[in-house]
């Protein structure tokens, strides 16, 4: 019984993902299944990948962040007004590579002061969170002037391209490549360092690890920061996306970025998560709404869909851990 459990955890996800796929593929128009629909939804898990990567740090630490979508309107209004502020007729390489890490260090800079205020007041990180979604979201209309901020043509724009060559198999949307770089990197940090360690140790049993030396604090301010800069990445994403800067994006989005995580296997008990689960998690989400949206199911019944969906991961979750107790 405890193997079956225990391979139901790891594999539950990956079975989810099948399950959903396979009701599509039966369900939904022959466009479904097509090469160009595969790199399409492939393409619009991206966003939600790389900040769901990034949430999975805090989720597993015991954390959570309200304030991820805030973060990512931000950062598309940094790149956008990098961009728009220093790029004239001819923009050159440089300019949009600064203006990405204008946004990833702005994103990073909001999860440091997430994690100190968290570390240093000791106050949950539900509530900083809450505070930073209102900051953020209000400093990104303020840096836009509360207007969508246009931007020159870049190479930024392209990112987001779903299929750059026509009916290439292996050719989809740079920001795919980039997300699933980044799946590989969590995976090793979860893993293989002592960081990944930690992070697991904090989120399992916070006074546990206090008591084995474990720097909680100092590695809850790192937690979040490295999640603000996972949040940037994703602005930039989204940002080649809209190509604009739109300070009233990515609303909600931390609703999505969270249930990606925790259908993937994440515990909002913290201890529990995986690089990999998440990004099955946010292919569930990507796959339900392009395959309902073929369906022609209407968006307020999606809504109601993904909402049973967290519910019922929650749900589960909370009852291995009653039975474990």
């Amino acid at each position: 019984m405890e193997k079956f459990k225990r391979i139901l955890s790891l594999f539950g996800p990956v079975l989810g993902l099948i399950f959903v796929y396979a009701v599509f593929f039966i369900k939904a128009p022959p466009a479904f299944h097509s090469l160009y629909n595969t790199k399409t939804f492939l393409t619009q898990t991206v966003i939600y990948g790389i900040g769901a990567l990034g949430m999975t740090l805090i989720i597993i630490g015991g954390g959570i962040d309200l304030s991820a979508g805030s973060v990512i309107a931000l950062g598309t209004v940094v790149t956008a007004t990098v961009l728009r502020k220093w790029g004239g007729d001819e923009v050159g390489v440089l300019l949009p590579i600064g203006a990405a890490v204008a946004a990833i260090a702005v994103c990073a800079v909001t999860g440091l002061i997430n994690g100190a205020i968290i570390s240093g007041l000791r106050i949950v990180p539900f509530i900083v969170t809450l505070g930073m979604m209102q900051i953020a979201r209000g400093a990104a209309k303020g840096v836009a002037d509360q207007t969508t901020v246009n931007a020159p043509g870049t190479w930024l724009n392209n990112l987001m391209i779903v299929e750059p060559k026509i009916d290439v198999w292996h050719s989809m949307a740079p920001g795919v490549w980039i997300m699933l770089a980044l799946v590989i990197v969590v995976f090793v940090l979860l893993r293989y360092t002592v960081f990944g360690r930690y992070v697991v140790a904090i989120g399992s049993n916070e006074a546990t690890a206090r008591l084995c030396g474990i720097p909680v604090r100092r590695m809850r301010i790192w937690i979040y920061t490295i999640s603000g800069a996972f949040m940037g990445l994703a602005s930039v994403m989204q940002f080649s996306n809209l190509t604009v800067g739109d300070p009233t994006a990515a609303i909600g989005m931390e609703l999505d970025i969270i249930a990606a995580v925790v259908i993937g296997g994440g515990s909002l008990s913290g201890g529990e998560g995986s690089a990999v689960g998440s990004i099955v998690g946010a292919l569930i989400m990507a796959i339900l709404r392009n395959g309902c949206n073929l369906v022609g199911v209407p968006n307020y019944v999606q809504n109601v869909v993904v909402g049973c969906i967290i519910i019922a991961a929650v749900g589960i979750d909370r009852l291995k851990h009653t039975k474990e107790a």
